[in-house]
């Protein structure tokens, strides 16, 4: 093994950022979380005439779709 590389794998060993546990992480679960949390965070922290504003755009675009 080259000493470059063998000291990289002891720096992520010693710091807790192995290869193997930053790979184990699904993309797709990890986006899905990040998904479930966004959209009820984003819905709080809009006021709720901000959110009938949006709601009343969205609704007439799926209208205007479905002409």
């Amino acid at each position: 093994m080259d000493i470059n590389t063998n000291a990289f794998r002891i720096v992520q060993e010693a710091t807790g950022l192995s290869s193997k546990r930053r790979r184990s992480a699904d993309p797709q679960t990890l986006g899905r979380t990040g998904g479930l949390k966004g959209g009820p965070g984003r819905a709080n922290a809009l006021s709720p005439e901000r959110r009938k504003e949006i709601a009343a755009k969205a609704s007439a675009a799926r209208w205007a779709q479905s002409r």
